[in-house]
């Protein structure tokens, strides 16, 4: 699908354009009775696949090579993990003025799930930073979310989180845990033939996304969860999330000069501590809050294209800094989105 033509600063992602057309359908015709347990059969298959195609894809090696520039990566990871969840827990403060409880659920799930990579490592080339560390720190924290994300949603959501539980817990290590496993431990064996179909293999990934979407939300409008949110409430829901990201943009771009990185770890440290991966998070998701996810996926869905948007504008201004060099090669464009690619946005 071809990039749709809008202002340099402002891009727009055509999977966006396609994830807002599957909330549509599933408005219109959600899936109900039979078409429903046809449809949640089908979104569990394909969250395992995706899993298991993540596991495929990504190079332990790579992922603990990077462990060699390790202060870069643990400030992504307190980034990642320990400040974006705190500033969640402090959002909580808004509910019901600005955000209802579910909104905040969602919001507060967003603050949990891992980094992006292409996006990171485009935005961080683009802006002329560590392009290696900026591969690494984002692979190590898909890596790690894998694992840590479900256990800060069970802290943190407990059982507000849609319905998770104990039951939840074996839900994700089947669906999730298992297959990622199972895809490493196949690596050797698969993983050329991974690499070599790499762009249809990507659309089975957005397929699968869109699945996972289309579920969630025509389970939402059967069970009239749309009926909470109004205009006004949307429109606080952005400007939170306008905020948070603000908010971290500036932590992670003067929290790293505070901690004596140079501008090239510096440009890494803010693109892969900002941002948040919708492509682990809708599986994600799907497996903790159950009815509830047509919510908590709105919050994600609206925080990605926000981020891939104002990261654009900043990775562009970052590229004409008097210290950038200029000898550093630019990619043709950034991450189409973080859910389009599996393998190439955990």
């Amino acid at each position: 699908m071809k990039r749709l033509r809008w202002p340099s600063w402002m891009p727009i992602d055509p999977y966006i354009l396609l994830l807002l057309g599957t909330v549509g359908l599933a408005a219109l015709l959600p899936a109900r009775g039979t078409g429903a347990d046809v449809a949640s059969g089908a979104s569990t298959g394909a969250i395992a696949f995706l899993f298991f195609l993540y596991g495929a894809r990504l190079s332990t090696r790579e992922a603990m090579d990077g462990v060699r520039h390790w202060r870069l990566h643990v400030t992504v990871l307190a980034c990642t993990f320990v400040v974006f969840p705190l500033l969640g827990l402090a959002s909580r403060g808004l509910v019901p003025v600005f955000l209802t409880d579910p909104l905040y659920q969602g919001l507060l799930f967003v603050t949990l799930v891992p980094s992006t990579i292409q996006s990171s490592i485009a935005f961080t080339s683009i802006a002329r930073g560590n392009v290696p560390a900026a591969i690494c720190a984002g692979s190590f924290s898909s890596l790690v979310g894998i694992v840590v994300t479900p256990l800060l949603a069970a802290a943190l959501l407990g059982g507000s989180g849609g319905g998770f539980s104990a039951d939840s817990v074996v839900k994700i290590v089947l669906q999730l845990l298992v297959p990622f496993v199972a895809g490493q431990l196949l690596r050797r064996w698969i993983g050329g033939f991974v690499a070599r179909h790499r762009k249809v293999l990507g659309l089975v990934d957005r397929g699968s996304i869109l699945l996972v979407v289309y579920t969630a939300f025509s389970e939402g409008m059967v069970q009239g969860i749309w009926h909470q949110v109004s205009p006004v409430r949307l429109a606080g829901l952005l400007a939170v999330e306008a905020v948070l990201l603000a908010v971290m943009l500036v932590l992670t771009w003067y929290g790293a000069k505070g901690l004596g990185f140079g501008r090239e770890d510096r440009i890494a440290i803010q693109f892969a501590g900002s941002k948040k991966s919708l492509a682990a998070g809708l599986p994600m998701a799907g497996v903790l809050f159950g009815a509830q996810a047509s919510l908590a996926v709105l919050p994600l869905m609206l925080f990605h294209q926000m981020q891939l948007m104002v990261c654009a504008v900043i990775a562009r201004r970052r590229s004409h800094d008097p210290g950038a060099d200029p000898s550093r090669e630019r990619p043709a464009a950034p991450e189409r989105t973080g859910a389009g690619s599996a393998g190439r946005s955990a």
